[in-house]
């Protein structure tokens, strides 16, 4: 039988356990990359670590996320990112030279390489051939440190690409009508590997926008392999000796296939407020829309940038639209600006934002009241925008540039039917034009042993989690329903400019629950703390969903949140969970979610013993005398972490054994 790519990958890297899905591996990690919004966090952790040095082939910091400086915190972040990664051997991408995911693509990528990524988005890396999987902060600051990263040997799921794109359908389109299917949840133990003729008919960018996006679904990954078009995109990067051909095997088996047809697709949306609510563009056209953003992780590329601006040469911005568009990287909009482009669109009414990530996480250009909102981005999770009760959509950039024309949602096709528009056919430059001026390379050992870290005071040190106590009195805080992501448990926007002081950060944890005049969730949770009592979340389906932003596993433990019991778990936060000492306990049965609410005081007799040898655990409500069963599905790995008070003490104590 043969290979997958993706288990050829992971079986190269294989450093423990057995390549069998559904068994805890752990890998060895190539490369790491963090950005500003987890990396002061990770760093952080990175030096209680006690190495001075990362021990990865290439570790990249990145600031994307956070630019603007209202206040001190977000600077300070920068220059402490700045000046610790210079220190410990890692290359730093300045504020203004690009998102991320977008210059890894770029600048680093390397087919056949493991990336481990402080951000759910780390699987575009899975364009170029990479095994990019996306994690928390700490996971990353072990990786940095030369420890593995264990995961579930994944089941892989084959999506073969036949047909190539009929003009006005996008990348974008594949990935929505792959969510359209799997949808957000139910996806945890599964990566995502495309094959098929339709394959080659799409260039690396393309390929990055599919694979961005798989992080919806809730796999570990999504990979391309490495070809013809790979080739021409290092190349072009001036990196060809990068470059290396891979391919799954030709007998590979899947564990699943869904065959895609891209000639059949035609432009989709996904509309308000989940990444699956999927439909045509066509069963939406005519909704009014006052905004448009196009940029992002997702869609940024220099292709998809020159073709909204050959739609927009010569022509208007509706009246009634705010475009707005965010270049993915300085390189690429270093290159709208000579060959005229970024003339074309500055004429045309948009408004030209940074290269980063802002709008995508409400920082800045979030829509008005009552007003529609097209983004190609990847997220439209309900208030993500920065505006409670937005309406965003996500779409392709075809979409997006249709509606920023006319004013409402339009079939992109509608552009050459009706309105003369040819749709632009942009190649892929047979050389980019490089600039890496903005990549700081780190000091030399020699240099670093006596450089300074500058550390302002709105950077504090996150508290260590305690141990766990052989009983757990506790009471349950939240009941909250399903698909919960960590943007409800741990607000974006303007509060993340607090990501690197928790005690403060905290204080937002579950605002949205938050009602006026009523003790805040944070309030409540210490009062319990204060007492000795743990705090316990419920939660339905799908709990932790969206960002690997680590705070949403490392606020609640500040303020003294011991368990999770909901009736299923994403597969980043899970393990958060685990390496901040909270214990994620999964329903046996999912009707007692139903029989639980927000006050019960719950107990476990024996939590320590159940997480050191048992598969379940017994939750009793001693009130009424009700008891239910949790499954506990935990790694030995998972009940190591667990008993020695979480990842940073268990990476300690493994140092030193």
């Amino acid at each position: 039988m043969g290979k997958t790519l993706i288990h050829k990958i992971l079986e190269a890297h294989l450093v423990a356990g057995r390549m069998a899905p559904g068994q805890e591996i752990g890998i060895r990690i190539d490369q790491t990359l963090t950005q500003d919004a987890t990396g002061t966090t990770a760093f952080l952790l990175f030096e209680s670590m006690g190495v001075p040095r990362v021990r990865t082939d290439l570790s990249v910091s990145y600031v994307d996320h956070n630019m603007a400086g209202f206040g001190p915190e977000n600077h300070n972040d920068h220059l402490y990112l700045q000046t610790v990664a210079a220190k410990s051997g890692v290359y730093h991408s300045r504020a203004g030279n690009g998102i991320c995911h977008q210059v890894h693509l770029e600048r680093f990528g390397k087919p056949g390489a493991t990336l481990l990524g402080s951000d759910s988005h780390t699987p575009t890396g899975g364009g170029i051939g990479m095994v990019a999987i996306g994690a928390g902060g700490l996971d990353v600051a072990v990786a940095m440190a030369g420890g593995p990263f264990y995961l579930t040997c994944p089941k892989v799921l084959g999506v073969k690409l036949t047909g190539g794109l009929s003009d006005w359908v996008a990348a974008k389109d594949v990935i929505l009508k792959l969510l359209s299917i799997l949808s957000t949840k139910g996806n945890v133990g599964w990566a995502v590997e495309y094959f098929g003729p339709g394959v080659r008919t799409l260039s690396v960018p393309q390929r990055a926008t599919v694979t961005n996006m798989g992080a919806e679904l809730g796999v570990t990954t999504s990979l391309f392999g490495s070809d013809e078009q790979t080739r021409a995109f290092l190349v072009a990067q001036k990196r060809q000796k990068d470059y290396l051909p891979l391919q799954a095997d030709a007998d590979a088996e899947y564990d699943r296939v869904i065959e895609i047809d891209l000639s059949q697709l035609e432009p989709l949306a996904a509309c308000p407020s989940s990444p699956d609510n999927v439909k045509t563009v066509r069963e939406i056209a005519g909704t009014k829309v006052g905004q448009v953003a196009i940029g992002s992780c997702t869609n940024s590329s220099y292709t998809d940038l020159m073709m909204v601006a050959q739609v927009l040469k010569g022509r208007r911005v509706h009246p009634m639209v705010e475009l707005g568009i965010s270049p993915g990287s300085r390189e690429v909009l270093n290159m709208l600006a000579r060959n005229g482009a970024l003339a074309d669109l500055i004429a045309a009414g948009a408004r030209i934002l940074e290269s980063g990530c802002g709008p995508c996480i409400g920082q800045g250009f979030s829509p008005a009241d009552d007003v529609v909102s097209l983004r190609t981005f990847n997220r439209n999770f309900a208030g993500r925008t920065g505006t409670k009760g937005d309406r965003a959509y996500l779409v392709s950039p075809e979409t997006a540039v249709a509606a920023a024309l006319t004013g409402e949602i339009t079939d992109p096709r509608d552009l050459s039917e009706r309105r003369g528009i040819a749709f632009p056919t942009i190649e892929m430059p047979a050389e980019f034009h490089i600039d890496d001026s903005m990549i700081e390379p780190p000091l030399d050992e020699a240099q670093a042993t006596k450089a300074q870290v500058l550390r302002g005071r709105t950077i504090v040190v996150p508290e260590a989690p305690p141990a766990l106590q052989k009983k757990l009195d506790g009471q349950v805080l939240l009941k909250c329903g399903d698909k919960i992501t960590t943007d409800h448990i741990m607000p974006a926007g303007t509060f993340l400019k607090l990501r690197s002081n928790v005690p403060e950060y905290a204080k937002v944890v579950f605002n949205c629950f938050n009602e006026p005049g009523s003790p805040t969730f944070a309030e409540r949770a210490l009062a319990l703390k204060s007492k000795g009592i743990a705090g316990i979340i419920v939660a339905g389906e799908s709990y932790g969903q969206g960002s690997s932003r680590e705070h949403a596993a490392l606020c609640p433990m500040y303020l003294g949140v011991r368990a999770v019991i909901a009736k299923t778990i994403e597969r980043i936060h899970r393990a958060n969970l685990i390496n901040f000492c909270i214990v994620p306990i999964r329903f046996a049965d999912p009707a007692d979610y139903d029989r639980l609410e927000a006050g019960d005081a719950l107990v476990i007799d024996d939590l320590i013993g159940a997480v050191r040898n048992a598969q379940t655990v017994r939750v009793a409500r001693p009130s009424d005398g009700f008891q239910f069963v949790g499954n506990l599905e935990l790694s030995s790995r998972d009940r190591e972490v667990l008993l020695t008070a979480g990842l940073l003490s268990y990476t300690r104590e493994k140092a030193h054994a």
